[in-house]
């Protein structure tokens, strides 16, 4: 078994998984090794009830479930990586009239690349192991990222962007429980996250608003516009175009008699465009900064089934390749909402692809 890096939030998830492999250890003779990533330091207002997996209570709730686990725990500072990858990305996809996902970009340049990378120099670790609820699976001579059991709580979504190295090196112990389960393991092993609620918030933006983020990180207050419909009919005016994103409704005001939701974002003109619902939709978009779990893509064209948005509905769809960094996705029947920015993942059955970020038109 090695020695392991247990990455550790503090949350009920990460705690079960340290403990499922502390007791397989025990078992083989492996060894593991808790680690916390201090991504930033407390942000001030908000902070003292936060829940975030970079609160200081999360730490402590970490190292509490490491001694309870009799394993070495350690924190990691990786401030300086997360500002760089994840807040000041989160920051410039927002000016820039993109809708921003930090959880991936923290997946592919934090957790699975900087905490492997540093886990297996600090600490001679062989291998990583997450509370994610994922599966993976080495057949026909490479590794497979798998859809968890419990549909309701698969993460595949946020972790397309895994190459072979990474899966080679990494553990999901929850891939195959469901959420019950894990708090029930947790209850069982008396740990002290058990009945910890979860966070659903942005880990750097623990009230909830990212318009304050832009504001401290970027100086943003926002520069009143144009709200204009689909013709460029000027119907009302917006706070900000960074305040906005694809598919919102709320913020908008009256603007007609029907309800209209945020269509594109134009930063250049300081415009925010507005449609109908049926507006959309669509059936054909681009998706640039492609990424595929086998290093290849299946096919120069292929058919799998799409996901844009974390538990949205898989969409069956042609794939095709296009230049070195894109391919276009038409599918079946029309996607509602596919925000620039957001992922688009692709799955083959139970398998995920790989995927990329849906571009701007």
């Amino acid at each position: 078994m090695g020695r392991l890096v247990a990455a550790m939030s503090g949350g009920v998830d990460s705690s079960v998984a340290a403990a499922l492999v502390v007791s397989e250890a025990a078992r083989t003779g492996g060894e593991v090794v808790g680690v916390w990533m201090r991504t930033h330091p407390d942000l001030g207002e908000g902070w003292e009830s936060s829940r975030s997996c970079c609160s200081a209570e999360a730490a402590d709730d970490a190292r509490r479930v490491a001694a309870a686990l009799d394993i070495p725990f350690y924190i990691l500072n990786v401030e300086e990586d997360f500002q760089r990858d994840v807040i000041d990305a989160f920051a410039n996809d927002y000016l820039a009239g993109m809708t921003p996902n930090p959880c991936q970009a923290c997946n592919q340049y934090v957790k699975f690349d900087l905490l492997l990378r540093r886990g297996r120099a600090a600490y001679d670790a062989d291998a990583m192991v997450t509370g994610h609820y994922a599966r993976t699976e080495f057949r026909d001579g490479r590794w497979r990222l798998l859809r968890a059991a419990d549909a309701d709580k698969d993460q595949t979504y946020f972790l397309w962007v895994l190459g072979q190295e990474q899966l080679a090196r990494t553990r999901f112990p929850l891939g195959e429980m469901t959420k019950p389960q894990v708090r029930a393991t947790a209850r069982e092993l008396g740990l002290a996250t058990a009945d910890k609620p979860e966070s659903q918030e942005i880990c750097f933006v623990p009230a909830g608003d990212y318009r304050a983020l832009l504001a401290e990180q970027r100086g943003y207050a926002g520069t009143a516009g144009a709200v204009v419909d689909t013709e460029g009919t000027r119907l009302g005016s917006h706070t900000g175009f960074a305040h906005y994103t694809v598919g919102q409704r709320k913020g908008l005001g009256a603007l007609a008699n029907e309800p209209r939701y945020v269509r594109e974002v134009r930063p250049e003109r300081n415009e925010v465009v507005v449609g109908s619902r049926a507006d959309l939709e669509s059936s054909s978009f681009i998706v640039e900064q492609r990424r595929f779990v086998a290093g290849v893509p299946p096919a120069e064209r292929f058919s799998a089934q799409v996901r844009i948005r974390h538990r949205g509905a898989e969409v069956p769809a042609e794939v095709t390749l296009i230049g070195a960094d894109r391919f276009l996705v038409e599918t079946e029947s029309p996607v509602w909402a596919a925000a620039p920015g957001q992922a688009a993942v692709l799955y083959d059955g139970a398998e995920c692809l790989g995927g990329g970020r849906i571009a701007r038109n």
